[in-house]
C-alpha cells in the first residue's frame, strides 16, 4: 500500500486545514486508515477510520475539532482540522493496516501497517 499526504501548511491559531491521504495498492475492502503525529517518545493516533463500515476514532485532544472521512471511490481519506491550536503543530502521517478496528489501530494495537512520508502542519499563535 502506498500513501501520499497533501494539504499541510502554515495556519494561524483558530484556523483550519484539510489533509488528504491518497491510497493506492489496496487489495481488500477492510482497512483501518488513520492519521498519526509524533508525541514525546512515541506517537499519537489522532484519528482513524474503517474503510469497511466508516466507524471512526478520535483522540481526546482533537475530539470535536477534527473530522475524518473516507471517499472509497477515490481511495482517499481526509482529515478536516478546525479550531487549530499551536500544540497541533507537527508532522502528520497517514497510515493503513488491514483488518483492524479504527480504535485499535489509533491506540497502537497490532501491526503498524504502511505509512506515508508525512506532511508538516504548523499552527502559529
Amino acid at each position: 500500500v502506498q500513501l501520499v499526504e497533501s494539504g499541510g501548511g502554515l495556519v494561524q491559531a483558530g484556523g483550519s486545514l484539510r489533509l488528504s491521504c491518497a491510497a493506492s495498492g489496496l487489495t481488500v475492502d477492510d482497512y483501518a486508515i488513520g492519521w498519526f503525529r509524533p508525541r514525546g517518545q512515541g506517537r499519537e493516533g489522532v484519528s482513524c477510520i474503517s474503510t469497511l463500515d466508516g466507524t471512526t476514532y478520535y483522540s481526546d485532544s482533537v475530539k470535536g475539532r477534527f473530522t475524518i472521512s473516507n471517499d472509497n471511490a477515490k481511495n482517499t481519506v481526509y482529515l478536516q482540522m478546525n479550531s487549530l491550536k499551536p500544540e497541533d503543530t507537527g508532522v502528520y502521517y497517514c497510515a493503513a493496516v488491514t483488518s483492524s478496528s479504527p480504535s485499535d489501530y489509533c491506540l497502537g494495537y497490532g501491526s503498524i501497517g504502511d505509512w506515508g512520508q508525512g506532511i508538516q502542519v504548523t499552527v502559529s499563535s
